[in-house]
């Protein structure tokens, strides 16, 4: 449907026309009158009420060249003509000549926003006493009348279509985060679940590096689709989620270590944690985090020295340092540093989709805290800091 024929459509969804039309007749004399749809080249006729056999029906056309109600169009004033042949501007125009008319009157009709729709327009081939204030005052009346149902009709099938979109967002989002988390997933598991019956059988060193080499591929892979998950559940859903419990947060911070030096055993990460005590947090989100956070100084540190993560609690706050050699972060980059797809200088064969970092604060301020950094030709260095408690 084009949006002309939408908009004799919505005419005729606006049930107090007719009635509108006819009480025009009736106090007026005239015994045709229309609601017209004017554009710049069309003159379209929504509603009708025909009582002269002028011949046009809801759809039907005029030349708009031909019609006064192109007049209005442009000027956006009304016009009035009680008798044509007496009046000094139109007694020779061509348009009541052409159709007949002695009496005109035509109101434009106006929406909210102060588009021009059309007109409301009514004709008589005898002289009719048009131009009195109460005439004036109900064409005026009615095209606001029309205007404003006109508007409210828009502003509902917006409402529909927005609901619409978001009902199929929400459907296009479900299935997206249905192929990460499942189809996604279970391939991956396939596959590290063969690697591991694999690693079973007798083997040569040539093959168990390959095996390393996959297993590594498989974890980062892991990572990745957990970044992205993540990612579109705060986008697309309902953010990052937390299950908190109050648990001892070493062993997960150690298996991350031990699990990064699987895959980059050329590398060395040194780990001084002092956690005695059971913290209140999701620990696999804090995993998540300091895995991304030493991913990221594995990936932009000096490959001659060692990543340092250092991991305290005292009664109030745990506080996560991650800290690497090599060159500074650029000035220009550091405000970027957290948005998502943000990887700063491409590096050959650099890896990953830039949302490690943007993952890492998102869960640290899920979790009431935050990640600070600052970098120096010495040392670049991530800190997480929260409060100990319940956010």
């Amino acid at each position: 449907m084009s949006e002309l024929e939408r908009d004799v459509s919505d005419i005729a969804r606006i049930k107090a026309i007719p009635t509108i039309l006819d009480i025009i007749c009736r106090m007026t004399g005239m015994r045709f009158a229309a609601v017209a749809r004017v554009t710049e080249d069309r003159w379209i006729a929504c509603e009708v009420h025909d009582e002269i056999d002028f011949g046009l029906k809801p759809g039907g056309e005029l030349e708009v060249e031909t019609t006064l109600c192109n007049e209005i169009r442009q000027s956006g004033t009304a016009i009035v003509i009680d008798h044509v042949a007496q009046d000094e501007v139109y007694c020779r125009h061509h348009t009541p000549e052409l159709y007949g008319l002695q009496s005109y009157i035509s109101m434009p009709i106006v929406l909210s926003d102060g588009t021009f729709f059309g007109t409301l327009c009514a004709i008589d081939p005898e002289p009719r006493t048009l131009n009195t204030p109460e005439t004036l005052a109900m064409f005026e009346m009615f095209s606001d009348i029309i205007g404003f149902q006109l508007s409210a009709l828009h502003r509902v099938d917006q409402a529909e279509a927005n609901l619409l979109d978001e009902r199929a967002v929400s459907a296009l989002r479900e299935q997206f985060i249905a192929v990460l988390g499942h189809d996604l997933r279970n391939p991956l598991a396939s596959i590290g679940g063969g690697v591991r019956i694999i690693r079973r059988e007798e083997h040569t060193k040539k093959s168990a590096e390959v095996l390393t080499m996959i297993e590594g591929s498989v974890r980062r892979m892991a990572g990745l689709i957990d970044n992205v998950l993540d990612f579109a559940r705060g986008r697309l859903g309902s953010g990052i989620t937390l299950d908190r419990k109050v648990e001892l947060l070493e062993p997960v911070l150690q298996q991350v270590v031990d699990e990064l030096m699987v895959v980059m055993p050329e590398r060395r990460i040194v780990a001084d944690f002092s956690l005695p005590q059971p913290i209140e947090c999701d620990r696999a989100r804090m995993g998540q985090l300091v895995s991304n956070l030493l991913g990221n100084a594995l990936v932009h540190g000096d490959p001659a020295t060692p990543v340092r993560i250092v991991a305290k609690a005292d009664g109030a706050t745990l506080k996560i340092d991650v800290a690497n050699e090599g060159a500074p972060i650029p000035p220009e980059a550091m405000a970027r540093l957290f948005q998502p797809f943000f990887r700063g200088e491409i590096r050959p064969n650099q890896q990953g989709l830039g949302l490690g970092l943007h993952i890492a604060s998102e869960i640290a301020r899920a979790h009431g805290g935050e990640i600070a950094v600052s970098s120096s030709p010495e040392q670049t260095r991530f800190t997480f800091e929260m409060p100990l408690g319940r956010a």
